[in-house]
């Protein structure tokens, strides 16, 4: 029997919250689960890391590990529900 042990998420960009603070901005990707053998990683088949932001030009993706939150919690970080897009569109 496998147990889910931690969320894999990537960060994406960043945003401002009410208080003007800067915040990071997460996309669970997939999940580390303990399984009879050990741990093993499950990847989500449609996370493409190249869509990435890479400021460093890095050749590698650093993912976050967080534990689990019972279903209905919100995540440790949640992006603001508009996205970041509140530009006005031009006529």
């Amino acid at each position: 029997m496998s147990k889910k042990k931690y969320d894999v998420c990537v960060k994406t960009g960043e945003y401002q919250d009410a208080q003007g603070n800067t915040k990071g901005r997460y996309l669970n990707v997939g999940a580390v689960i303990q399984t009879d053998n050990g741990h093993a990683l499950l990847l989500d088949r449609t996370f493409n890391p190249a869509g990435l932001p890479n400021p460093d030009n890095r050749s590698n993706v650093l993912c976050s590990l967080f534990e689990p939150k019972p279903r209905g919690e919100s995540p440790p970080q949640q992006s603001p529900t508009n996205s970041g897009l509140d530009d006005d569109i031009p006529l």
